[in-house]
């Protein structure tokens, strides 16, 4: 860019470049590979140290609803056995039985296929019928702390 500058001195003009300011606003505009590459850079750093605290916190987020189906699962067939002096048959009978609204969902599998586990006929409540008295988690995965889901 060529623009005409005014000696004060001489009197003359004379054609000259813009000032070095000039092209620095005109550079300044944008940001170089380098600065992008260095933004990236960070931003993968970053990405890559949350994404593995993202994925344990879903887990301990599923472990803790697990806690909490179970242990209501087991108030409700230890009051349905209270009740009614007999132990449940199957989960079905709690809801039938208004103790729940529906059987809640297994969070490791996602659906209600709890493995209940029968009691011993000798200390069941109606020796006739003995029926469910716990009931645990049907997956075969390992929890956080190194326990089985289904031991829970």
């Amino acid at each position: 860019m060529q623009r005409r500058v005014h000696n004060s001195a001489t009197g003359k003009r004379r054609a000259g470049r813009a000032s070095a300011s000039g092209n620095r606003r005109n550079r300044a505009r944008g940001f170089t590979l380098l600065e992008l590459m260095i933004v990236i850079s960070i931003i993968a750093i970053l990405a890559s140290i949350a994404a593995p605290i993202y994925n344990q916190s879903i887990v301990q987020a599923r472990e803790s609803v697990l806690r909490s189906n179970l242990a209501t699962l087991r108030s409700v067939i230890s009051q349905y056995t209270l009740d009614k002096q007999k132990a449940p048959q199957s989960l079905d009978d709690l809801v039938t039985a208004g103790y729940l609204r529906q059987i809640p969902n297994d969070p490791m599998t996602k659906e209600p296929n709890w493995e209940p586990k029968e009691e011993d006929v000798i200390m069941a409540v109606d020796q006739q019928e003995p029926g469910i008295d716990d009931v645990h988690s049907a997956s075969s995965g390992t929890a956080s702390d190194g326990t089985a889901y289904s031991t829970w």
